[in-house]
C-alpha cells in the first residue's frame, strides 16, 4: 500500500516543491493551504503516515494546528515534522516539541535531507503498521482460543453430566434387571405348584375315565398334558436363567471332561433314540462354575440333536484349543489367554445373518410345532458364558451344520475364585 503524507503550507509553490522532491518515492500526497483546512481533512482521514507542516501560517500557525491535531485520540499516532525558514531559539524549539513535533526541517529545503528524514518516519510507520496488524491477528487468535477453551470446557461439562446420567441410568437398569430377575424367579417358582396339580389331575382324569370317554375328550386331555409339559419346561428354563443373575457365582477349578460326561449321561436316551455319534477330545481343567457349565453343554448338545437333518446321521464334535482370544464384538486381540471350546454339528444349520439374534431371549428361527423348545436355551448359554467373563459366537450354513464357539478366560478374577 502507498503511504499518505499530509502537506500543510499556505504557499502553493512550497507544496509543489516538497511534492516534487518526494514524488519519486511513490508516496500519496494530500495538500492543505492552512491549519484549518488541515483540520477539516483530518476529520475524515486518519491513515496518514506523516504530516509535513509549515510553522508560519496565517490564522493558525503550525504549533497551534499541531496542538489541535493531537487533542484527538485517533490522530496522536501521526508524527509531525515542522518546516520553517527561521532558526528558532531553544524556547521556540521546545514549544514545537511540546506540541508533539518529532523533528524540524529548515528552509531552503535540502532534498536529500528531506527524503532521508521522511524515509525514516515512513519506514517506522510501516513497521508500526505491521505490528498493529500482527497484534490484531494475535487478538483474533486469542479470542478464538478463548472461545475454543470455553467450548471445550462446556463440552467437557456436558460429557461429565451425560456420564453421570449414564451411570445413574446403568445403576437403575441393573437394579431393575435384578428386581425383574427376582420377580421372574419367584413367579416361576410359585407357578410350579399349581402346574403340578394341573398335570396330576389331568393324569387322574385320563387313567380313571380312559375307557369311558370318546376320542375327542382323549385328544383334549392329551393337549392339556402337552401344554402343561411345555409350560413346565419353560418355567424350568426361566428359573435357571433368572437364577444366574442374582446369585453370586464362585469359580472353582473343574474338569470339563467330567462335566461333559455327566451331561452326555443325562442325554443318553436322546442320543440312543436318534443314533447320534458324539466325538469329544480331551478338555482342560478350568476355573468355572460347574453348576452353570452343565446347562451350557446340555443346551448346546441338545440343540445339535434337536436340529438334526432327517436324512443324515447326526454327528456332534466337542473339542478345545487355547488362544490369545478375540473380542466377540470388535474382533480385536485381547491380552488375556482364552480356552475356546467348540461344539460342532452337521444339522440343519441357519443363515449366518441370524448369528447374533439367536442368542436373544425367546428368539426362535422355527415354529415350536416344528421343533420343541422354549426359546431361552441359547440366551441362557450367552448369559452363562458372560458370567464367566467370556463370550460365545456361532458360525453356520443352512443344511451344512453349525459350530458354537465358547471362549472362556483361563484366569478368572481372584475375588470370585474358590478352592475346589
Amino acid at each position: 500500500m502507498q503511504q499518505k503524507i499530509l502537506l500543510v503550507d499556505d504557499r502553493e509553490d512550497n507544496l509543489l516543491s516538497i511534492e516534487s522532491i518526494l514524488e519519486p518515492s511513490g508516496y500519496t500526497f494530500v495538500k492543505a493551504n492552512s491549519g484549518r483546512e488541515a483540520l477539516k481533512i483530518l476529520l475524515n482521514e486518519f491513515d496518514f503516515a506523516l504530516i509535513l507542516m509549515d510553522v508560519k501560517m496565517p490564522n493558525l500557525n503550525g504549533f497551534e494546528t499541531a496542538s489541535l491535531i493531537y487533542q484527538r485520540e485517533k490522530l496522536k499516532h501521526i508524527p509531525i515534522i515542522f518546516i520553517t525558514a527561521n532558526s528558532y531559539g531553544d524556547e521556540h524549539m521546545f514549544q514545537g516539541y511540546m506540541t508533539g513535533a518529532v523533528d524540524y526541517i529548515y528552509k531552503p529545503i535540502n532534498p536529500d535531507l528531506l527524503r532521508a528524514k521522511v524515509g525514516v518516519f515512513i519506514d517506522l510507520y510501516k513497521k508500526n503498521h505491521r505490528l498493529l496488524v500482527q497484534e490484531q491477528k494475535l487478538v483474533a487468535i486469542n479470542k478464538n482460543l478463548e472461545l475454543e477453551v470455553h467450548e471445550r470446557k462446556a463440552s467437557e461439562e456436558t460429557v461429565r453430566e451425560l456420564n453421570h446420567k449414564l451411570l445413574e441410568n446403568i445403576e437403575r437398569l441393573e437394579s431393575a434387571n435384578k428386581d425383574l430377575d427376582r420377580f421372574a424367579f419367584m413367579a416361576s417358582h410359585d407357578l410350579q405348584e399349581p402346574l403340578r396339580k394341573i398335570l396330576m389331575f389331568n393324569d387322574r382324569l385320563r387313567y380313571k375315565y380312559i375307557d369311558t370317554i370318546d376320542d375327542e375328550v382323549k385328544m383334549f386331555i392329551s393337549r392339556i398334558q402337552q401344554s402343561g409339559e411345555r409350560m413346565q419346561a419353560l418355567i424350568k428354563d426361566i428359573l435357571l436363567f433368572s437364577k444366574t443373575s442374582f446369585e453370586k457365582q464362585v469359580f472353582i477349578e473343574s474338569d470339563l471332561n467330567s462335566i461333559l460326561s455327566d451331561v452326555l449321561t443325562d442325554l443318553e436316551t436322546e442320543i440312543f433314540d436318534n443314533q447320534v455319534i458324539v466325538e469329544s477330545s480331551s478338555l482342560p481343567f478350568l476355573l468355572v462354575n460347574p453348576v452353570l457349565i452343565r446347562p451350557l453343554f446340555f443346551n448346546l448338545i441338545g440343540n445339535a440333536i434337536k436340529y438334526s437333518r432327517k436324512d443324515v446321521q447326526t454327528k456332534v464334535k466337542i473339542y478345545s484349543e487355547y488362544s490369545a482370544g478375540r473380542n466377540g464384538n470388535t474382533g480385536r486381540e485381547v491380552k488375556n489367554k482364552y480356552c475356546r471350546i467348540f461344539v460342532e454339528d452337521n444339522g440343519i444349520g441357519f443363515d449366518q445373518k441370524y448369528s447374533e439374534q439367536i442368542f436373544g431371549m425367546f428368539k426362535r428361527l422355527h415354529l415350536h410345532t416344528q421343533y420343541e423348545g422354549t426359546g431361552i436355551g441359547l440366551a441362557l448359554c450367552k448369559k452363562i458364558v458372560e458370567e464367566h467373563n467370556g463370550f460365545i459366537t456361532a458360525r453356520s450354513r443352512i443344511n451344512e451344520g453349525s459350530v458354537f464357539i465358547i471362549s472362556l478366560p483361563v484366569n478368572q478374577p481372584v475375588e470370585r475364585m474358590a478352592e475346589a
